[in-house]
């Protein structure tokens, strides 16, 4: 006669067909993007991997000089001052060559109104501290 049906067992997954966890990193889009203004011609894939490989290798330096900076500081959050040091140290900024004079001419208008304080009636300043 009939029998009762059995559940078949479920094999269990081993732990090296997971995905491996990876880091953020920045868009290599964004970097073609970004590398493709300032050169202004065509860029061949072999050159442009190496140019993402640099960027991405400067980027990881460039926020662990931030996070050393903040940790000496005694904070936990880094602040633009963090990231004025850092630009004094890499020549960028100096006494000729202010923060916002650098913000001014590289940076949007909508990212110079959120670094740049400006005075507006009524005796405020955005963006407020």
């Amino acid at each position: 006669p009939l029998q009762p049906l059995q559940a078949k067992p479920v094999p269990k997954r081993s732990g090296a067909s997971r995905k491996k966890t990876r880091e953020p990193g920045v868009a290599s889009s964004l970097i073609k993007k970004i590398f493709r203004h300032y050169v202004k011609m065509p860029v061949a894939r072999d050159a442009f991997k190496i140019v993402e490989k640099c960027s991405v290798k400067y980027f990881k330096r460039l926020s662990s000089d931030l996070e050393a900076y903040t940790r000496h500081a005694g904070r936990k959050t880094v602040e633009m001052a963090d990231l004025e040091v850092l630009m004094r140290r890499q020549g960028l900024v100096t006494d000729k060559m202010p923060l916002c004079v650098l913000i001014e001419r590289y940076l949007p208008l909508e990212y110079r109104k959120l670094l740049i304080p400006i005075a507006v009636s009524g005796n405020k300043v955005i963006p407020c501290k």
